[in-house]
């Protein structure tokens, strides 16, 4: 009994005829025309989309093969970016702009009462303190100093040069020298007189020519 009363639900529910409008109602103000018409410009632009996604991906690989092969790296390519970006940033009107803004800023608060004044007195208290007689002992304090370090630095130079003369002049000294003369002498002596004994004819006489003559 149940099997034929769900065959019969079956075949009643298999000769219903499905519309557009079982899959939801149409938005308001769009008939059911016009709204296939739109999910079918979907679907393409969908389709157009995903197409340029993969010629961008190709183009990416080919853009990084050429950058390898003329031995780009990725830091280069950054400055380049950051490079390109900062030039349309000093290119668009918004920084143009902004940059007459702050010119005319700057033009209307160097041209003020205020400013003026400032900088007035400002060039009052640099006078009076350049002038002051506590400006002008520090300068001569300092002047001063100067003046004796250098002096100081001369006269240890000075000393440094008769103490080494004095050394020289000194009788250990000149000893030194001497002996360090006649040690000099007697080495140059006796190579002279090894290479004189090398060259010499000695012993030449004391064997007998030999006589080639053959037998």
């Amino acid at each position: 009994m149940e099997s034929a009363s769900q065959g019969l639900l079956a075949d009643a529910m298999t000769d219903v005829p499905v519309d557009n409008a079982a899959r939801g109602a149409a938005p308001e103000g769009l008939t059911l025309a016009e709204e296939e018409e739109l999910r079918a410009e979907l679907a393409k632009v969908e389709e157009e989309i995903g197409t340029l996604r993969q010629v961008l991906a190709a183009k990416e690989r080919h853009c990084g093969e050429l950058k390898r092969k003329l031995g780009l790296t990725p830091l280069d390519g950054l400055k380049q970016n950051l490079s390109k970006s900062w030039h349309d940033v000093q290119v668009s009107n918004a920084y143009v702009k902004t940059s007459e803004k702050l010119g005319e800023w700057n033009d209307k608060v160097t041209q003020s009462d205020l400013y003026l004044s400032a900088s007035s007195t400002l060039e009052d208290w640099n006078e009076k303190l350049t002038q002051s007689e506590a400006y002008k002992k520090t300068q001569e304090t300092l002047s001063q100093a100067g003046q004796k370090t250098s002096a100081a630095l001369s006269n240890v130079g000075s000393v440094i040069s008769r103490k080494l003369g004095d050394m020289r002049n000194s009788a250990t000294f000149k000893s030194f020298e001497d002996r360090v003369g006649t040690i000099k002498s007697r080495v140059v002596g006796s190579r002279e007189n090894s290479t004189d004994g090398l060259h010499s004819p000695s012993g030449a006489g004391d064997k007998p020519p030999q006589d080639n003559a053959p037998f």
